[in-house]
């Protein structure tokens, strides 16, 4: 019985431990080669760019989509930097890798149109998350910093063009889902009340039952604004409480409408904000050592972990970029689907820890 979760904050742990455990058997069990990660990583770019594509027609076509990119966002990013980064490593070993980069490109710009056009919150994520990747690359093989002022200006730029064209296109075909302004209005709408909401509610555990939707009913703890997927907890049959179809008035004011900072604390207190915050730091303090481990035995001629390095470089960029589009901007980022990658991200990050001690 003491496995069995009872709330929404213990299903979270339990399954996040569960996708840790099996990362380190996999990481431990399947030679990842560079090879094999690197044809991974193009399969994951280019399977979800058709799948990103195939999202943006349904929605110009019938109106409707699956909204793919918010819950497999990361993962694209996952694949894409992964591919840069063993492109790097078979470029500096001699290799000729201008065919796959073509195609790595061609990636990159699909998954930016496709997913730019299905939500904002996607564009800032993935351009963030590249450039994340390109500097962690750069340190990795200690080549001169990526970051400078005039790449700064060239990804604000793209960043804003982004923006502007999605603008354009959203005046040009009437179609107000594209709005990145439409979107900043109903934000502003929304957030400032949301935000006295959740400060005035929050205790050290939880939130104020008066602050409940579900009201004396509720247990103002763990509640469902922050969740796995619901088929997640229906297909294990646990009573939870859950939103369905309670968008924009209710679950949508503590949900991707604040940042993740205020959705984690209003649903689990203080003290599960802290323990997210410890999560975040930690696991990306550890994957940091480790890759410069990773990058201390390349550099000895040893290319035993060059499969794991570029993995681990690229869950790292996703990792990274996810928590801090999810902490500090939309809480939708990890929530859901969403917090589901989170949790494998961080996963392979930790796992990577525990597979190079074994094998020292």
């Amino acid at each position: 019985m003491l496995l069995i979760a009872q709330n929404h904050l213990q299903l979270i742990v339990e399954v996040g431990l569960m996708l840790f455990v099996t990362m380190v058997f996999v990481l431990n069990l399947i030679p990842l080669s560079l090879s094999v990660v690197t044809f991974l990583s193009l399969f994951l770019a280019g399977g979800f760019t058709l799948l990103f594509g195939a999202d943006l027609v349904l929605l110009v076509v019938s109106s409707s989509q699956a909204e793919f990119t918010h819950p497999f966002g990361p993962i694209a990013l996952l694949g894409v930097v992964t591919a840069l980064a063993s492109l790097k490593v078979m470029r500096s070993s001699g290799v000729d890798v201008r065919p796959l980069r073509r195609f790595v490109i061609l990636f990159i710009v699909g998954i930016t149109v496709f997913g730019g056009l299905m939500h904002r919150s996607f564009l800032l994520l993935w351009i963030l998350g590249l450039f994340l990747g390109y500097t962690i690359i750069s340190k990795d093989f200690r080549e001169k910093s990526f970051l400078s002022l005039k790449r700064l200006l060239i990804f604000l730029g793209l960043m804003l063009a982004g923006f502007a064209g999605l603008e354009v296109a959203s005046r040009i075909t009437g179609m107000t889902i594209f709005s990145p302004l439409l979107r900043l209005s109903r934000i502003e709408e929304y957030s400032v009340s949301s935000v006295k909401m959740v400060l005035n509610n929050i205790q050290l555990i939880g939130h104020s039952g008066d602050a409940s939707y579900w009201g004396s009913e509720g247990t103002a703890f763990a509640e469902g604004y922050i969740s796995l997927p619901m088929q997640l907890v229906l297909f294990f049959g646990l009573p939870f409480p859950m939103f369905f179809g309670i968008l924009v008035n209710q679950k949508d004011t503590v949900d991707y409408m604040l940042p993740g900072i205020l959705g984690y604390g209003f649903d689990f207190g203080y003290l599960g904000l802290a323990g997210l915050i410890i999560f975040v730091l930690g696991t990306i303090i550890i994957g940091f050592k480790v890759l410069a481990m990773y990058r201390e035995k390349r550099e000895r001629n040893s290319k035993k972990y060059l499969g794991k390095e570029v993995l681990l470089t690229g869950a790292l960029a996703a990792f990274c970029s996810q928590a801090l589009i999810g902490l500090f901007v939309f809480n939708r980022s990890i929530n859901g689907t969403a917090l589901l990658t989170f949790l494998f991200l961080g996963s392979i990050i930790l796992a990577n820890a525990i597979t190079l001690k074994s094998r020292v």
